[in-house]
């Protein structure tokens, strides 16, 4: 079991101490009944002796009780400790990916993420119970039962001992050969986990576009795999129990035949040769458990090797010791940006960024698509490192504040708008948990989100199911909006976040920024003219750089690119009216 994960069992180490201990003392007690049948059949069966046979029966149920007790109690211990464990691990990889910045999550698939917390971290609960439990069983119970066989035959004590380390080789050996088909499930594990979460998200979209039997069928691929990957791996583990079969069969006969002539000779009595083959029954059977185990082990090394990775990865940004815990205003400072997703040598998402924006001005930005107008605004909460240059907001250095701090003073409204399961209340308090029924109900009325939430036969209270799918678009963006305002941040970023709401709301909105928190630097995206146009600063940006910068008078008198979405869309839609 990987170190790196058993940290992981904390406050479970008593449990998983006291389970292999217990597990030792219910294997002392087998190891003794077996004696005391013999000891029942050739002294007081042979001679008739009711009062023996009563005396050792009645420490036979004894010791047969205390193994049931002991066992019980390894088996409630081992649950509270695997569970525990596995506890502590989900616990642990959330947080860890709760540190990640982008750059860290675009290294997982979120479908791998979920596989990690589900079914790898199964595997590996299975395999700690396993192993605390009959790994320790096993090797004592082998080792006892060989002792008391050596007492009673040495040549069916040889046998045994040749038996054990040939027959457990072969059924670790399919293991191993089963091993790799076993790591490649999970692989694929990932592929299916991410072909149904797509097509539970966009069920609309595949039901438009008549899309189901597509997506039906390349789920059935995806199936097909992992069930043929299985297949191969359940195939050679099959292979364990007819030579486990094979060998106990053939071990007793040999032991009976030569227990047989023992017994005719005098040498040894009935009773011994009862319970020589039951010890040997019982050695074999620990060996099967000890194969099992370890077929359990190789499947969670895969999953081992899945869950170490999420956390090892080492978090792009962390706090320094001296970190700023508070933002003085919104200013916001680009100074020579440079900014590639693959970090230094990569491509150029950002190019020369230079630009300075006081706290309180609405700055507008527009470009086509792939102009890189989000990449910039998301270099401003640090939820991605600039490649060279630096990103400065109230004066400061982004990578000297504390992130908490720094994102606490800016919100964003992304474009692409999330709401969580729970009531609207619930979901506006992400800006404040701790605000007021009035609070919420203010900003809401701020992002003209509040007429129809009144319209919810449940109003505030009513429940968002998971993703927002019970709320339109519109909707969604201004409970994103009012979520944010909450917030009462330093800098307020909205990413085309006001693309579904039609132009007089959004005026509305613009409007209520201006007259609730004039303080508040705001930048807005838009593909809309009418959503930037009246924005102290608008920013054009274009492959990655700034192509001008200005009100729009003045870009409409210096920016072909903004006087050719200018004239698209006011002069358009004038004309089409």
């Amino acid at each position: 079991m990987n170190r790196k994960l058993l940290r992981s069992v904390r406050e479970y180490k008593r449990e998983s101490f006291l389970t292999p201990v217990l597990v030792c003392l219910e294997v002392f007690m087998e190891v003794l009944i077996p004696l005391l049948m013999a000891k029942i059949i050739d002294v007081g069966i042979k001679n008739g002796d009711m009062g023996y046979i009563i005396k050792v029966g009645v420490l036979l149920v004894l010791m047969a009780m205390l193994a049931l007790a002991f066992g019980a109690k390894a088996g409630q211990l081992g649950a509270i400790a695997s569970s525990g464990y596995a506890k502590n691990l989900r616990h642990d990889i959330f947080y860890k990916v709760q540190e990640f910045s982008f750059g860290n999550i675009d290294h997982f698939s979120t479908s791998s993420l979920v596989t990690r917390m589900t079914t790898d971290i199964t595997n590996v609960q299975m395999a700690y119970m396993f192993t605390i439990r009959l790994l320790a069983r096993a090797p004592i119970m082998i080792i006892l039962s060989l002792i008391m066989t050596l007492t009673i035959s040495v040549q069916i004590a040889v046998i045994m001992l040749i038996t054990v380390p040939i027959l457990g080789g072969a059924l670790i050996g399919i293991a191993k050969l089963a091993h790799p088909h076993f790591i490649k499930v999970f692989d694929e594990y990932d592929v299916l986990n991410n072909t149904v979460q797509e097509n539970v998200n966009a069920a609309r979209v595949v039901k438009a576009y008549v899309r189901g039997d597509y997506e039906v069928e390349k789920f059935g691929k995806v199936s097909t795999i992992v069930f043929k990957l299985f297949t191969k791996a359940e195939k050679l583990v099959a292979w364990n129990s007819p030579i486990m079969q094979f060998t106990v069969y053939a071990v007793v006969i040999i032991m009976v035949l030569i227990g047989g002539e023992d017994i005719i000779q005098g040498t040894m009595q009935t009773g011994q040769l009862t319970s020589v083959i039951v010890y040997a029954l019982q050695i074999l059977m620990s060996l099967m458990m000890v194969t099992f185990v370890f077929t359990m082990i190789m499947i969670a090394e895969a999953s081992t090797d899945r869950i170490t990775e999420v956390l090892s990865e080492v978090p792009e940004m962390k706090d320094a010791d001296d970190a700023i815990q508070e933002v003085k205003n919104g200013d916001i400072d680009f100074e020579h940006v440079n900014f590639s997703y693959a970090g230094e040598g990569g491509n150029l998402s950002l190019k020369d960024v230079d630009l300075h924006i006081k706290s309180g001005q609405i700055v507008g930005i527009i470009g086509g698509t792939g102009s890189a107008k989000s990449t910039l605004v998301q270099l401003i909460p640090r939820l991605y490192d600039v490649t060279s240059g630096s990103v400065k907001v109230g004066g400061m250095d982004v990578r000297k504040y504390g992130l908490e701090a720094l994102r606490d003073q800016v919100a964003v409204v992304l474009q692409k708008n999330v709401l969580f399961t729970g009531s609207i209340y619930e979901n506006v308090r992400w800006g404040d948990e701790h605000a007021t029924d009035e609070e919420v109900q203010r900003v809401c009325k701020l992002a003209q989100a509040d007429n129809f939430i009144r319209e919810f036969p449940a109003g505030y209270d009513t429940m968002i199911v998971e993703g927002g799918n019970n709320v339109s678009g519109g909707q969604k963006q201004r409970l994103c909006i009012a979520r944010a305002l909450l917030k009462k941040p330093k800098i307020l970023i909205l990413d085309d976040s006001t693309s579904a709401v039609d132009t007089r709301t959004d005026a509305l909105i613009r409007q209520a920024f201006r007259e609730e928190i004039p303080d508040t630097t705001k930048i807005i995206i838009a593909q809309r003219i009418s959503s930037v146009e009246d924005a102290d600063m608008i920013i054009v940006m274009d492959n990655g750089e700034i192509n001008g910068i200005g009100t729009s008078e003045e870009l409409l008198k210096t920016n072909d690119i903004y006087r050719e979405v200018y004239e698209s869309q006011v002069k358009g839609g004038a004309d089409n009216e």
